[in-house]
């Protein structure tokens, strides 16, 4: 059996169903062939979407048992209901999937249960889950396959005892120890998760600093209010090996630059160093698609392959491995098809943490700045000194404003805080416009509001700030 597209899209992650979607409206006839037999790929599935879920529940639980109090709240002591916990965020994912696959039936693009293969630069062949085959011929293809877990050598995840992020979003109950390897995005959230929970949780990591890439300011109050709520960091150590028992887990710990290595135990390990591109059965050597050396699909500005007609996008090629990012090139690539303009650009895709306080970053670091030469004005304000934190009892954190002095526009912001993942949105759009701070410091803002933090940072870095 065949049939005849102009796009077949594999892949129903972020980047697939978006690039599918945009593209079908486009008028052109799309398939889109995911063998999970679930549209929302990683981040809907067992990554973005259900880890928000207990974060959210998760947080909610900590302010019921610590906070309550604070704001004239009597209760008794709350208990958790894992079981009820995990079929909300299980209701949760399942609503947004039957949510995608409304979009494919009103946007007419073909939805294709099954494991794509590409045998040559127009087919692809589908092992349908259901039984037997189905060659899909196409004018285009798109790779939007994602990625998968980084494996530790010497650390074999089983997902019950030393799990990945999939299986620390279903754990049959809270432990007691959880050992974190990796102070990354991943690792922080989960780890916070469970911390929240009641289990004592540790953080190893190879590096000297969590939250690899972000700004150096960020990071040390970042890491500062985690371990005030109960993280306990073990920086500048890697994991060598480790040993699953009838109690647990050991796991061989030695200092990163070299030193006499200890045991520590725990009951769960989450490996949560990293992610890589997922490519596996594409059939990509035998089209003669080329990888990088980091095992990335390489392309040109156009998301072309070295193969006529083969294209890739989201975590399969350069650029940070984040489902938005996956989204903005999927719609470029299905207007660029469609002979219409498509663009994205990398220097201003937010990365946010969802702990409590949130984390968010866009644009340049302080030390990359320093390292470019670039001269620069930075504009700071504590959420200690916005009313609205003050009467949420959230004021952890600032806001960071950093701007090239000569060509006055901003070009970084990082935030740590309440609903930092949102306020960094402005100042996105800022970066995409080419404002200074000083447009955002004279754009109004409402009070009482978190987003007046965001203002008085961009006044603070015309030494103008306000209310400090």
């Amino acid at each position: 059996m065949s049939e005849n597209y102009d796009i077949v899209v594999i892949g129903g992650g972020p980047g697939g169903y978006v690039c599918a979607i945009r593209a079908a409206q486009l008028g052109l006839k799309v398939a889109c062939v995911e063998k999970r037999g679930a549209l929302g790929g990683t981040c809907l599935n067992v990554g973005c979407i259900p880890s928000k879920a207990l974060l959210h529940s998760s947080h909610l639980f900590e302010e019921a048992s610590e906070h309550f109090d604070t704001h004239g709240i009597e209760i008794s002591k709350p208990k958790v209901n894992l079981d009820k916990m995990m079929a909300r965020k299980d209701k949760v994912v399942d609503s947004n999937v039957k949510g995608i696959e409304f979009l494919f039936k009103k946007n007419k693009v073909t939805y294709v249960k099954g494991a794509g293969e590409i045998t040559s630069p127009t087919s692809v062949k589908v092992a349908l889950l259901d039984g037997g085959e189905e060659t899909l011929t196409t004018k285009n293809i798109v790779i939007a396959t994602g990625s998968e877990v980084t494996p530790l050598p010497g650390v074999e995840i089983d997902e019950k005892n030393i799990v990945s992020s999939t299986g620390a979003l279903v754990l049959p109950k809270v432990p007691k120890k959880m050992v974190v390897i990796g102070a990354g995005v991943i690792g922080l959230e989960l780890g916070s998760v469970w911390r929240r929970l009641g289990s004592e949780v540790t953080v190893v990591e190879f590096l000297d600093r969590i939250l690899p890439g972000m700004d150096g300011d960020l990071v040390k109050q970042t890491q500062r209010i985690f371990a005030k709520q109960g993280l306990d960091f073990k920086l500048g150590h890697k994991v060598t090996a480790a040993k699953t028992t009838k109690s647990g887990v050991t796991l061989t710990v030695e200092p990163s630059k070299g030193g006499d290595a200890q045991e520590i135990k725990a009951d769960v390990v989450l490996v949560a160093i990293g992610r890589r591109p997922y490519l596996t059965g594409l059939g990509l050597d035998k089209v003669g698609v080329e990888l990088d050396e980091r095992g990335r699909v390489k392309t040109d500005e156009h998301f072309q392959t070295n193969v006529g007609g083969i294209f890739a996008i989201g975590d399969t090629i350069v650029g940070p491995m984040l489902a938005h990012k996956a989204e903005e090139d999927g719609v470029a690539l299905a207007e660029m098809i469609a002979g219409e303009e498509g663009h994205v650009d990398y220097g201003k895709v937010p990365g946010v943490v969802y702990t409590w306080p949130e984390v968010a970053s866009v644009g340049k670091t302080e030390e990359q700045l320093k390292e470019e030469g670039v001269e620069y004005a930075v504009g700071k304000f504590p959420f200690t000194a916005n009313g609205r934190a003050k009467a949420m009892e959230s004021t952890d954190g600032f806001v960071k404003i950093l701007e090239d002095t000569k060509t006055h526009r901003v070009v970084g912001a990082h935030i740590v805080g309440p609903a930092a993942g949102d306020l960094i949105a402005e100042v996105v759009l800022a970066m995409e416009y080419g404002a200074s701070a000083e447009d955002i410091a004279r754009t109004c803002h409402a009070h009482p509001a978190l987003g007046e933090t965001v203002k008085e940072a961009a006044m603070d870095a015309g030494k103008r700030a306000i209310h400090m």
